[in-house]
C-alpha cells in the first residue's frame, strides 16, 4: 500500500482507540507520532534496498514482525518514562498497523510464502520492487482495488481527522514557530 493509505488506516485505528480508552479524539503529539509509526517501516527498507542495497528486500527489517515488536516495546518504554506514553502507543499502532496492511494482498491471493518478510531474519524475504525502486514503483504504478481502497480509506481518514480537530496541526505550527524563534536569536 502507499504510504497515504497506511497513514489512512492507522489514524482511523488510533482515533477509534483513543476515543474508545480515553474518551477523547487523538491529541496532536501522539498524531505525529502515529504518522511516524505508519511510515517506519517504509522509511526503514525502501531506501536501505532500494538505494543504499544494504538490505536484502523493500521488506525486511522494517517489515520483520521480530523487529516491530522489539522497536515498539523500546519506543514504549522511552516515551513512557518521558511522560509520553500516549505518544508511544500511538507509534504503536501506526507501526502495527502497517504490517498486515502489506500482508493483506498476499494472504487474498493465497500467496503465503510472500508473508515470509514477517519473519525477518529468520525466513528469506520475498522479492519486492527492487528491480524498479522508488520512481519506478511510482511511474509503473495502476489503479488496482488496493490502490483505491487506499484512496478511499485515505478520504474517511481525512473526514475523521477534520471531525476530530485537525490533531497535529497546531504542534507542527508550534514546533516551527520554535525553530524559527530560535533561528532569528542567534
Amino acid at each position: 500500500m502507499w504510504p497515504w493509505g497506511h497513514l489512512a488506516i492507522g489514524y482511523l485505528c488510533y482515533s477509534l482507540l483513543a476515543r474508545r480508552r480515553f474518551g477523547r479524539p487523538p491529541g496532536g503529539v501522539e498524531t505525529l507520532w502515529l504518522a511516524l509509526g505508519t511510515q517506519i517501516p517504509d522509511l526503514v527498507d525502501k531506501p536501505l534496498a532500494w538505494t543504499l542495497g544494504v538490505l536484502p528486500a523493500g521488506r525486511s527489517l522494517g517489515h520483520s514482525l521480530l523487529v516491530a515488536l522489539l522497536a515498539v516495546a523500546v519506543v514504549a518504554l522511552l516515551a513512557r518514562q518521558r511522560g509520553w506514553g500516549r505518544a508511544g502507543l500511538a507509534f504503536g499502532v501506526g507501526y502495527l498497523a502497517h504490517l498486515p496492511v502489506d500482508a493483506l494482498v498476499p494472504v487474498l491471493d493465497g500467496e503465503y510464502a510472500l508473508l515470509s518478510f514477517l519473519g525477518w531474519p529468520l525466513l528469506s524475504p520475498p522479492p519486492y520492487g527492487e528491480e524498479l525502486g522508488f520512481l519506478g514503483q511510482v511511474r509503473t504504478a495502476e489503479l488496482t482495488p488496493v490502490l483505491a481502497l487506499g484512496l478511499v480509506l485515505s478520504v474517511l481518514a481525512f473526514v475523521r481527522w477534520l471531525a476530530d480537530g485537525r490533531p497535529g496541526v497546531a504542534a507542527v505550527r508550534g514546533w516551527i514557530g520554535a525553530r524559527r524563534e530560535r533561528a532569528t536569536e542567534s
